[in-house]
Order: structure tokens, then sequence, then C-alpha cells
């Protein structure tokens, strides 16, 4: 029979004992399932008593782990874990929803300004120069500056000290070039520090490239400044008059016309209702800021547009003989400042450096300069609205005039005027100084500059010291013959040269300004000798060592960078207020006396303030450390008191018309946070 595989041959029997394969088979399938009966019953009876071992197979693992002993405490890790990730993502949110903004570096930092003639003199030529600035960036860190501000270097016939621009992408010769500031502005950054520049939109040199093309009437520039017609004889189009006194007209010969200049006639302005105008001055910040410039301090921008008609503006005095009216105090400015489209012009100027403010770290800030006297709602403007930045503050220029009254209503005067009018959840700033204004030193007395340090440093917002406030610097006096300022050489009263002197570095030659010659621009101040920055730093008790450690209390303290701002006190002699943190417990009470002698305050009807006030730091430091019951707080003339003490009692909800705050939050001590509230 033919076989075939896998086939059996059921009628095949055995020669011995013939049994057929169809019997065996069947035998041994039999013999086969009774024999995996039992070896299963065998296993499933092994199964139900061994413990579980290491390497065991997967039938005896899953018996095992169904028993609620390993269940249950698996489930619960599971869901503990499930939790606790759920958990710590809603932490994680509502920490991020809950912290305030960080402080960006121009809040947390003053702003110390350079004027460059001025600072450090590196080659030997009595001027001051870029690597003059870089020489001396570890005086910034010592004082614990990040933002510094550099008065104008571009190239310029110096008519005006370089607020008269001949190249906006040049360094003028005296100051060094374009790699001089390129290292200055790396190793600045290389150090942690920002740089401001000094830009001036309004004008430029008569020099200027544009002026001269424009007083050709090229098709181009013809009208990139304000040109009208007049009579040669008599360039007068109408009674507007310069900063500098006098008309600001002056007739060209070349154009045949009158050009406009609110400065000196070397200063034309420029005509920013022209487009090209505009975008050529963005054209040049876009310049600065892609050589990585950090900031603008916006020069006279009030001046920028002005009204198209032309018309006289009206006298102060009406019956004052019109050919009489020589200075910018006999007119009301009506059409020569604050003009409509000013501030949608510096919006795109703003618009245009946030572009540039996206990289994290490289904010660029923007300050406009404007004095706008009593006009304070004006200065307000510039702060921008409340869905368009503007600048991100305008200077407040109005401590400037604390030696008019040296008292302490004047001085709640003069602070209350900016905090009272400043839109809601700005950032406020104070200047006591620059290179247009007398130091304060002079113009207040030699007594009161660490009481004006002390209040610079401890009130809410970011202060500005002009170089050499940190030691007290006063004016020099200045002789006819040594004047060289154009503003003085028009009249010697306006001359600004005697806040300008050298910088005092040491009791060396030339103060250590000028270290190779004997050459300063301007005369030292005779006390330079024992008023300068060696000397001073040595010193635990100098201005500058009370200077800095204020600067650092005031950045490393979170009442005066995210806290309250309280008057308590004003009167002839003193002016107190405190900064507190709700949450915080410690909180700060200055006491300043800005009166002619000395003062008892009592501040018993302060509920919130402990019986006893312990003194963290005078001016005067013989009085550091002493105790004073808070009826009786005593102070000398020009004295400045920093009081610290404890409590959980907050003095704001209580007098909340006395009471300020910008970047407000609040503490949580337990975990040590702030948050908004």
């Amino acid at each position: 029979m033919e076989l075939e595989e896998t086939i059996r041959n059921p009628g095949y029997k055995d020669a011995e004992d013939g049994v057929s394969a169809a019997d065996t088979s069947s035998s041994d399938t039999a013999e086969r399932r009774d024999s995996t009966a039992v070896k299963l019953d065998v296993a499933a009876d092994e199964y139900t008593q061994v413990k579980p071992y290491a390497g065991m197979p997967k039938e005896v693992l899953l018996l095992h782990s169904s028993k609620a002993r390993y269940r249950v405490p698996r489930e619960v890790l599971f869901w503990l874990i499930v939790c606790g990730t759920l958990a710590l993502v809603a932490v994680t949110i509502t920490i991020i929803v809950m912290s305030p903004p960080c402080l960006r570096w121009w809040q947390i930092s003053p702003v110390y300004q350079v004027y460059p003639r001025s600072f450090k003199d590196s080659d030997g030529d009595g001027i001051g120069d870029l690597k003059g600035i870089k020489e001396k960036l570890d005086h910034f860190l010592h004082l614990n500056i990040k933002a510094v501000w550099i008065s104008p270097f571009y190239r310029s016939p110096m008519k005006d000290f370089g607020y008269d621009v001949e190249d906006f992408r040049d360094i003028d010769p005296l100051f060094g070039n374009m790699q001089d500031f390129e290292e200055l502005l790396a190793e600045m950054h290389n150090k942690g520090l920002k740089l401001i520049m000094d830009f001036i939109p309004n004008h430029t040199s008569d020099r200027h490239r544009w002026f001269n093309l424009s007083r050709t009437r090229d098709p181009h520039y013809k009208d990139y400044y304000v040109w009208t017609d007049c009579d040669p004889a008599s360039p007068k189009p109408n009674n507007w008059v310069s900063i500098f006194g006098n008309s600001s007209w002056t007739y060209d010969e070349v154009r045949g016309q009158c050009y406009l200049h609110q400065f000196l006639k070397e200063q034309p302005d420029l005509n920013l209702r022209n487009r090209d105008v505009v975008q050529e001055i963005i054209d040049l910040i876009k310049f600065w800021l892609e050589k990585g410039v950090d900031g603008f301090r916006m020069d006279a921008v009030k001046h920028m547009l002005e009204a198209t008609h032309l018309r006289d503006e009206p006298q102060v005095d009406p019956d004052m003989p019109p050919e009489l009216v020589t200075t910018e105090w006999d007119l009301y400015h009506d059409y020569t400042t604050s003009q409509v489209g000013l501030h949608d012009i510096l919006r795109e100027f703003r618009a245009e450096m946030d572009t540039y403010s996206r990289e994290p770290g490289r904010y660029r800030f923007m300050v406009t300069e404007s004095y706008d006297y009593e006009e304070v709602e004006k200065t307000m403007m510039y702060y921008g609205t409340p869905l368009v930045t503007e600048s991100d503050f305008p200077f407040n220029f109005y401590l400037l005039d604390l030696p008019h009254n040296t008292s302490g209503w004047w001085a709640k005067h003069l602070v209350d005027l900016w905090m009272s009018n400043m839109p809601r959840g700005k950032w406020p700033n104070w200047v006591v100084g620059n290179h247009d204004r007398s130091r304060i030193g002079s113009s207040a007395g030699r007594i009161y500059v660490r009481a004006i340090n002390l209040m610079l440093l401890t009130l809410p917002g970011t202060p500005t010291t002009y170089y050499g406030e940190e030691i007290g610097m006063e004016n020099i006096n200045v002789t006819q013959s040594q004047i060289q300022d154009p503003a003085g050489k028009y009249n010697a009263s306006l001359s600004r040269d005697p806040e300008r002197s050298p910088m005092q570095w040491n009791s060396e030659m030339n103060a250590g300004f000028n270290s190779i010659t004997n050459t300063t621009w301007l005369p030292l101040h005779p006390v330079y000798e024992t008023v300068n920055v060696e000397v001073q730093t040595e010193d635990k008790g100098s201005v500058l060592s009370q200077y800095v450690f204020l600067n650092g209390l005031r950045q490393s303290e979170l009442p005066f960078l995210r806290g309250w701002f309280c008057y308590v006190l004003a009167d002839t002699n003193v002016f107190s207020y405190l900064r507190e943190l709700d949450g915080h417990k410690g909180a700060y009470l200055m006491v300043i006396n800005f009166g002619k002698g000395s003062a008892t305050t009592d501040l018993s009807a302060v509920q919130e303030l402990p019986e006893q006030l312990k003194v963290l730091m005078s001016t005067n430091p013989a009085n550091d450390g002493k105790v004073f019951q808070k009826s009786r707080i005593l102070t000398e003339p020009g004295e400045g008191l920093v009081i610290r003490y404890s409590t959980y009692t907050r003095f704001h909800p209580n007098h909340p018309a006395e009471c300020f705050v910008s970047e407000k939050a609040c503490y949580l001590e337990t975990v040590d946070i702030l948050y908004k509230c």
C-alpha cells in the first residue's frame, strides 16, 4: 500500500502480540492526557503554596500580584504619583500666575550720569574720553550701579559740547573712535553694566550733511529743516525766542531763507513733520541698537515739533514792548513746545526699540528729557497710555528746586508733585543734579548733601546720580576768561561750567583726572585733595561710603524696591516717610532734617510704629545705632536717619491717601516668596 507522511495505518498489527496500530495510538493518547492532567493538578497545588521568589515564572507572578496585599499598595502608589504630579503642575501654574513681574535693570539700579569731557582723561589732552571711562568702570561696581548714561560723544563742532551733532554715526576724535566705543561697550557688558546713550532728535549741527544739502535745496533734503521766507535785514518771521536768548531765526544766504533754531544758531531744528526725517532718526536709533547699546536718553523732546502757522507766541507781560522780548521766560510757548503729534513720533521710537528688547535680559530703555516746570501734567504724558508705552519714565527734575526752600514742607511738596500726578502703576524717578544745573552741594549747601543722597536712594523708583554727587562735589568758580560753555559766552550768568569740573579721583596731580600732563579743560575744585574717591573709600563715615551703604540697602531690602511709600510727617524742619511691604516684618522709617536748626520729632500719634526706634544709619555716624523714643526723635540740620523696625502692623491700610505703590507685591515669609496681592 502507498504510505504518506503523518498518515497512520490503522490495519497494522504487531507481529508478536497482534495489537493493532489504532489500538496502540488510542492507548498512548489516553495515557498522555491522564499524565498531563495529573501534572497540572500538581502544579496548581504547588502554586498555591510556593512564596514569590526571584525568577519566578509568569504564572506564579500573576497569581500573587492579584492578591490584595500586593495590589492595594501598588494602586495607592500609582494614584499618589498622579495626584503629586497634578499638584506640582497646579502649584507651578499658581506660582507663575501669582508671581509679580520681575523688575528690570533700570528699576533696580540707579542711573549714573557721566559727562565724558570731565570724567577721566586717558591721553593727556585735558579732556575726558571713552578710554578714560573704560579705565574707571570698577567705580560703578563699587557703587553697585549697573546703568550708566553717557552724555554725547558724537562727531561735533562742539558749539554746545556735543549736543550739536555733525555725524550721528561717528565718534568725535576728542573722545576716541568707534573702536574705542565698541571696546568700552563690550567691557561694560562683561562687567554686567548697561550703557545709555544721549540722543538728540530735535536738531543737528549746521555742519551736518543734511543741513548743507537742505540749504542748497536738494530735492530730497530741502524740507529736512524748518525754513521760511524772511527779510534778510531783519530776519524775524515771528517773535519766537531761542533757549539761549534772542530770536530763534537766522537768515541763510545760500538758501535765501531763515531757518529755525530753538537753541544755538549752529543747531538748526529738524523738520520732524517730514516723514523722511522721522525715518532717518529711526535708522539712527537702529544703528546704535545694532551696536548693542542698552537705551537712550532722548534730549529736548518737547521742542521736536512746532506749529506750522508760525504765529507769534503770547507774551507773559502783554505790556512789554515786543522788541524787548529776548528770553524764553518772556513768552508762553504755545506754538514751539509739546505740539500735537509729538507723542506719536516718540511712540514710533519706542516701538522700534521694543523690537530689540525681545531677547531675555536685553531690554532697551528709553527716558525723555522735558523741563515742563509747573505744567507737570505735560511731563506725565511721556509715560504713554495704558495701551501704548512711550518712555519708561520722563526725567523728574522737581527735586532740583529743593534749594529754593530747604524745609520739610518743601521737600514733601516736591516729592508729592510727582507722586500725586504720576499715572497709576507707573515707575517714579528722581534727579538732584545734572550737567545743566548747579550741583546740589553748592545750591542747597554742603551740610545737606548727605541728607539729599539719603532721600534720593530711599524714595520709591529710580534715582539718577550726576558724576561727583556720590562724593559731594561742589561747583567751581570760573572767571570770565575761563568760560568754556557757549551759553556762558553769551551771558556769563548762564554758564554751566561750574557744575562740569573734572572728576576728583585722588589727591594727586589734577585729582587723578589727567595723570599724564598738567592740563584740564576746566579748573579743579580747590578741595580735591580731601574730597575725592580714594580718600572717601577709606573713610567709612564719608559721603561716598554712606552712598554705597544706602544703595546696597535699597537693592537688597524688599520694602525699598517693591513696597509702599507713605508720608508720615512734614513740618518746618523735618520730612519723614516710611517704606513697608505687606507680609514682610521689616519696615523702614526715614527722618530727614532739611531745616536750619535742630529738631525734635514727635511720632507718638503714629500707632503703627513701635515705642522704641533704633537707628540703622545716620548721616552723622556718631548717631548710628542710637535708640529713640518715637515721641522724641532728635536730628541736627542736614541730618537724615534710616530707622529699621519690625512689625506686621501696616501703616498704609489706615492711611491710603498718604501712600503710593508702583510694582505692588506681597511677601510670604514661610516660603520666602513674593506674590501678587
